[in-house]
């Protein structure tokens, strides 16, 4: 009896682990609420047929979509039919509404006869359809036929719906100008991964980028600047008469051809005019709507006089101009949310302005802070009357919430639990794990920028704090600033493969992750990029400098990767390390006498995978004296 138990435990096992290595295969970001694999695969030929039951102009479009994008790499021109018989994919609208799959979920079955893929929407559909491009070999996403390659899709039934709303990715196109086909390329990349949201920040002190037709200096002053290239805090200011040549602007046709491409692909564009600070290619545009009244030009970089970049509060000219602005922006931008920032107020120039003090005095108020209170009040009530939401960066809690405001909290998780105890709605995207232009691994292997968020961490996100109702928290979202990212190559770098692990965290049911098994989807995915031309980091094969203090003069540094299965070679001899030199061993590693560098880089399988990384002694001590500012 005891043998038979042991060999049905070592056969369920069997089964068990075979299952599970079948499902190890499904490389799918973001990860579907319930994958089941069996044996078999569709094999997709000449044979197939494309099946709805909807005779929508939205599912029409998604299989004509489906259909292109299938005959590009296969060479297979797919017929739509109009019945289920035969070897088919079908995609299909349920007549009755599954409730489990609400707004943007699928059920998708794939066996050896069938590919069947339901939704309530045309906008589950679009999802279930990037499922099945994930599912097929990485060659789909290639620009012209491919041979020899068997076009399978394995069996699987998926059940898949996200977690949250509100998805999305933040494009700073102030600080560099993106043009509008690189915003149409960055909306498809995207939509690969379901997110559903992109934040356009469209004005900033280094340029105003939406037409305004009411205010045509703001886009003839503001969004130029002077030519700079270099490190965005060594950028000089514009010397006297030099011409501003650098920027651009996107027309109001410009961005409802944006929109409607996005609404295609199921994308929001949220819009934000970051006021009252942020404002100086406004403030250049129109001069007086600062306290101080001086003249600006748009700025460049950092270095140079500080300027006053924030709007007067007790300007009435102020609300006139804003309200000239949002009128337009709230008619040209269908998402019922516009974003106002309200960050970063240097509250010391309305301090010093009698305007703001008399303004302070008529209202009641006790410090500049209920002055911020007041212009977002006002702001909110200037939407409203627009038929829009406000939302705004977490400073906005600052001095008193206005009613309806919803926050997006950068600043950590703090402000958007507080803003969650008031019953308001919450966006989570705290800085250490959705700010995409920070370092994505040790800073002498990647493009100089600030701070630190490596792929593991905005992986370990959770966006819903322990206490708080889960329903107020719509969601996330990663967010590029972009004062060093000057080209769309870089947006992608700093982007990908970041954004792939923000996907998964804002679609997949928390139980459901896994960064083993993501490490590996993520290795799949860069297979795509480079077909789809994708620049994309592999900073996580970096090895991790760790620096430690080994007494009152000295130091010592602990080297550690972000994945398993890498090994790490080190040198003190100022030569670049391989697998011939000495093999880290896990023990933190001094300096020897003489040594002014320590190199390290990461090998698998007997081939180089990462960069090599590098820290001076020098540089290793002022790491520690840095480590109390740190991220």
């Amino acid at each position: 009896m005891k043998i038979k138990l042991l060999f049905l435990t070592i056969f369920l096992t069997a089964i068990l682990l075979d299952a599970s290595a079948r499902e190890d295969k499904i490389n799918v970001i973001p990860e579907p609420v319930a994958v089941k694999t069996t044996d078999g695969e569709f094999i997709l030929d000449k044979n197939v047929r494309l099946v709805t039951n909807s005779g929508s102009a939205d599912v029409s479009n998604l299989i004509q979509n489906f259909k292109k994008k299938i005959e590009v790499p296969t060479g297979i021109n797919l017929p739509i039919a109009s019945n289920s018989n035969g070897k088919n994919i079908s995609l299909e609208i349920n007549e009755s509404w599954d409730e489990a799959l609400g707004d943007e979920g699928y059920r998708l079955n794939v066996s050896e006869s069938s590919v069947s893929l339901r939704a309530n929407t045309s906008k589950g559909l679009f999802y279930g359809i990037q499922t099945i491009l994930q599912l097929l070999p990485v060659e789909i996403e290639s620009s012209h036929k491919t041979d020899k390659v068997s076009w399978k899709i394995p069996c699987v039934e998926i059940l898949d719906y996200p977690r949250f709303g509100w998805r999305g990715l933040m494009l700073d196109v102030s600080r560099h100008f993106f043009t509008k086909g690189e915003v149409l390329r960055y909306l498809d990349e995207m939509a690969r991964y379901k997110y559903n949201r992109l934040h356009l920040h469209l004005a900033d002190d280094q340029g105003w980028r939406i037409e305004i037709k009411a205010l045509p200096n703001l886009t003839k002053t503001g969004a130029w600047r002077v030519e700079r290239t270099g490190l965005y805090g060594d950028l000089l200011p514009a010397f006297e008469h030099e011409p501003a040549t650098d920027g651009g602007f996107y027309t109001q046709e410009d961005m409802k051809e944006i929109i409607a491409y996005a609404a295609k692909l199921h994308i929001v564009i949220l819009p934000e005019i970051d006021v009252p600070a942020h404002s100086l290619a406004l403030i250049a545009s129109y001069p007086g709507l600062s306290c101080t009244q001086k003249q600006y030009s748009v700025v460049a970089g950092r270095r140079g006089p500080y300027v006053d970049n924030v709007l007067c509060v007790g300007n009435e000219t102020v609300f006139e101009k804003l309200d000239t602005i949002f009128t337009e922006i709230a008619n040209l931008f269908p998402c019922k949310y516009i974003h106002i920032g309200g960050d970063e107020a240097d509250k010391s120039f309305w301090e010093n302005c009698p305007k703001c003090q008399k303004r302070m005095c008529e209202e009641h108020l006790d410090n500049s802070k209920e002055l911020q209170s007041y212009f977002v009040k006002r702001m909110e009530k200037m939407l409203k009357a627009k038929g829009k939401k406000l939302i705004g960066w977490d400073e906005i809690l600052e001095g008193g919430l206005a009613p309806e405001a919803t926050v997006m909290s950068w600043r950590g998780m703090q402000g958007g639990i507080e803003a969650a105890k008031q019953k308001h709605h919450v966006i989570m995207t705290p800085q250490r794990f959705c700010y995409l232009d920070l370092y994505q691994s040790d800073r002498s292997a990647e493009p100089p920028t600030y701070g630190m968020c490596l792929l593991s961490k905005s992986y370990s996100l959770e966006p819903v704090p322990e206490g708080v109702d889960d329903g107020l928290i719509l969601g996330g979202q990663g967010n590029l600033w972009t004062e060093s990212v000057p080209n769309y190559r870089q947006v992608q770098y700093m982007t990908w493969p970041r954004a792939l692990a923000l996907a998964e965290v804002f679609w997949s049911p928390k139980q459901n992750k896994n960064w083993e098994h993501f490490v590996s989807k993520v290795e799949n995915q860069f297979q795509r990029f480079d077909l789809l031309n994708i620049k994309y980091a592999r900073s996580f094969y970096n090895p991790i400098i760790s620096v430690n203090s080994s007494g009152y003069r000295d130091v010592s540094v602990s080297l550690s990767t972000e994945i398993e299965g890498l090994v790490i070679y080190y040198s003190f001899d100022n030569i670049n390390p391989d697998e011939f030199y000495p093999k880290y061993e896990g023990e933190p590693l001094t300096f020897p006498q003489g040594a002014s560098m320590l190199k390290a880089v990461t090998y698998r399988g007997g081939k180089q995978v990462g960069s090599i990384v590098s820290i001076t002694k020098e540089g290793a001590k002022q790491r520690l004296k840095e480590a109390s500012g740190m991220w």
